[in-house]
């Protein structure tokens, strides 16, 4: 009984401070049959998109002419930059970033003007923790493709 009413309260927390659980992604009509274009199919991005389009439903086709839709990926990169070094001129600090570039169309007319987006999160550096950070920047890398992900659906969702 008690569960229960723990329960029950909580549900009204949540309700009451805005929180909704996330719908499934929805793409257009004719994303049905989609080309997805690139230069790079081994990046992350390219991957992580491909996975979650199908996941949607969406049929990925190998070639442009079976298409009803072609999200094409013209900017897909990812780097670092130092941003602060210590008095002996050793990186202490540094920034992960990752851009994309895509447009959305189907046949010659446009669903989605070209949109550039770039998302970084930065790290501090440990010389004496070399594999524990190179590890937090892979996982800082995927955390970033995944959000880019998501915000490119998101926009391809409310087409």
């Amino acid at each position: 009984m008690l569960f229960k009413r723990l329960t029950v309260l909580l549900l009204l927390l949540l309700s009451g401070c805005g929180f909704h659980l996330q719908s499934a992604l929805t793409t257009p009509a004719v994303m049905e049959r989609t080309y997805l274009a690139t230069e790079n199919k081994h990046s992350q991005f390219y991957r992580e998109l491909r996975s979650r389009l199908r996941a949607a439903g969406v049929i990925l086709v190998e070639f442009p002419a079976e298409a009803t839709a072609t999200l094409s990926i013209l900017v897909d990169e990812t780097d670092q930059r130092v941003l602060s070094v210590s008095a002996r001129n050793v990186p202490t600090e540094y920034e992960v970033y990752y851009s994309v570039e895509y447009e959305l169309f189907s046949g010659e007319t446009s669903l989605l003007a070209p949109q550039m987006l770039t998302l970084t999160r930065d790290y501090t550096y440990n010389e004496n923790l070399v594999l524990g950070k190179a590890r937090e920047e892979a996982m800082m890398r995927e955390a970033i493709v995944s959000d880019l992900v998501r915000i490119v659906l998101k926009q391809i969702s409310s087409l």
